[in-house]
């Protein structure tokens, strides 16, 4: 079976005290309320992930929430200021790390290449990747949207023997439904995610894109997250602007109650 995940993207939004105020938010709310076997992540900026994680560790929530860093650099370490390597971050408390997001490969320009090797950094040290793909209006309109795909798809990840694939967590970020309002109908999200498993069976097998979790994250909402979760192939979302609200994040994660 493959995992149910809710992971929240806080992106560079909220400091210590801001931070400390939501989690326990959501934490409490995810305690009383969520009665389900999905995973729940929330990924704060770098900064604040080490108080988060003693926070949950005086809680009843250790194994309820996990963290994830946003972001980790392609260099073990060394002169790279400014830089958090993955190592860093699994020190910190983060067991997960997103890893070419559309507006780090947009505002930062990150390669296929390059995240190539953050995917082997953060694997060496333990973090899960959550790694995004994703096309942007142009190149959906130009009806390129699947090369692109398929591009970051293989050039990022492919390298990975089969049995170190299957940890990772893929997320499908329409560029053009971040932070827009717009929203990808269900029928267009699963026709990309049911494409994406199509690409892993032909570059592994069946069994292994049965078990791979691809999320969809563009604009989901508690009032469209059960539509699309209940699409064959999307198995959760990476949320964005709702999980800067404990109330909506907690409902978009109850939207897989049992």
């Amino acid at each position: 079976m493959r995992q149910k995940i809710v992971a929240g993207n806080w992106k560079m939004n909220n400091d210590l005290k801001e931070s400390l105020k939501l989690f326990s938010e959501v934490a409490n709310m995810v305690t009383d309320e969520a009665n389900n076997d999905a995973v729940v992540i929330v990924s704060a900026p770098f900064t604040n992930i080490y108080a988060l994680d003693q926070w949950r560790s005086g809680s009843n929530i250790h194994d309820k929430i996990k963290l994830a860093g946003q972001n980790c650099c392609w260099e073990e370490s060394g002169a790279y200021t400014g830089e958090v390597s993955a190592k860093m971050l699994k020190s910190i408390g983060a067991e997960y790390v997103i890893l070419g997001h559309s507006e780090r490969r947009q505002y930062f320009a990150e390669s296929n290449a390059q995240l190539a090797k953050k995917v082997d950094l953060a694997l060496k040290h333990e973090l899960t990747p959550i790694f995004c793909v994703g096309e942007t209006l142009q190149e959906r309109e130009e009806g390129i949207h699947f090369d692109v795909i398929k591009a970051q798809l293989k050039e990022g990840l492919y390298h990975l023997i089969k049995s170190v694939f299957k940890t990772v967590v893929i997320a499908y970020e329409p560029v053009w439904a971040i932070g827009t309002g717009l929203t990808a109908t269900p029928e267009q999200a699963q026709e990309v995610h049911a494409y994406i498993r199509q690409l892993i069976a032909e570059g592994y097998d069946d069994e292994t894109a049965q078990s791979v979790s691809i999320l969809y994250g563009g604009s989901c909402n508690p009032s469209n997250a059960a539509t699309l979760f209940s699409q064959t192939d999307i198995d959760g979302g990476l949320i964005g602007g709702a999980s800067l609200k404990s109330r909506d994040f907690t409902d978009i994660i109850k939207t897989f109650n049992s």
